[in-house]
């Protein structure tokens, strides 16, 4: 299952997630789905003004996390 979604968190709400204040970011799919998703795999996205963009987010049919990408 592949699914996208947008994503625009502040330079301050990263460092909840690098302090462990939060673990794991919780976005809305463009389909309406709620996804979960562990904080360290945004690790690789952040920039000066945090992290922003679309992203895709593939599941196995287990629910099993395969890959996170920054599509724009």
């Amino acid at each position: 299952m592949i699914e996208q979604f947008s994503l625009s968190i502040s330079p301050e709400e990263m460092q909840r997630y690098y302090r462990g204040e939060a673990s794991s970011v919780i976005v809305l799919s463009d389909k309406g789905l709620r996804l979960q998703f562990p904080a360290r795999l945004l690790r690789s996205f952040v920039g000066p003004s945090g992290v922003a963009g679309r992203f895709e987010i593939e599941y196995d049919d287990q629910g099993k996390l395969l890959n996170l990408r920054q599509i724009a």
